[in-house]
């Protein structure tokens, strides 16, 4: 694998991810889902509230940046609306277009959580093979999330190039 180390315009670094890497993120991300289950809140739910609460937004403008397709994010707003924990507006510029807002009972759910997710990962960490290097691993996680915002801002951009 290759990856742009800060933007569009520096140099390919080649980055090797192993496999064991890879599949330590498909273990946490269960260990999230576990986390979630008691509050009656799947992970992709849980993935828009985060963003949402970030700010309103339109449902186009969510799969982009959870790189889904927009039935599959109307789906899911869909459930969220349901359980009164977002809501949709008529946008103030673009009547035509709407746009999503946590509501007080969803921004609630997503502090529960977050709170839950951080136990469990916190219970997971407890078994780091040097509990020291918490603070650094979850600053790996961190930088990883930065990492995946520009790869989605560059391939947006490219995308936008090439439809010019």
């Amino acid at each position: 694998m290759s990856a742009r180390k800060g933007s569009g315009a520096a140099a390919t670094v080649s980055i090797r991810v192993p496999p064991a890497a890879a599949r330590a993120l498909a273990r946490l991300s269960r260990h999230v889902e576990r986390a979630l289950d008691p509050l009656d809140l799947s992970l992709p739910q849980y993935r828009v509230l985060s963003l949402l609460h970030d700010g309103s937004s339109a449902s186009s403008a969510l799969a982009g940046r959870l790189a889904v397709s927009p039935p599959s994010i109307t789906a899911v707003v869909d459930g969220l609306v349901a359980r009164g924990l977002v809501e949709r507006h008529a946008d103030a510029e673009d009547r035509r277009r709407l746009t999503l807002v946590v509501t007080p009972a969803g921004a609630q759910l997503l502090r529960a959580a977050e709170d839950a997710v951080d136990a469990r990962l916190g219970e997971v960490a407890k078994y780091l093979e040097d509990p020291s290097s918490a603070a650094a691993a979850i600053e790996a996680l961190q930088q990883w999330n930065h990492a995946l915002d520009a790869f989605r801002e560059e391939k947006a951009e490219a995308k936008a190039g090439r439809g010019k």
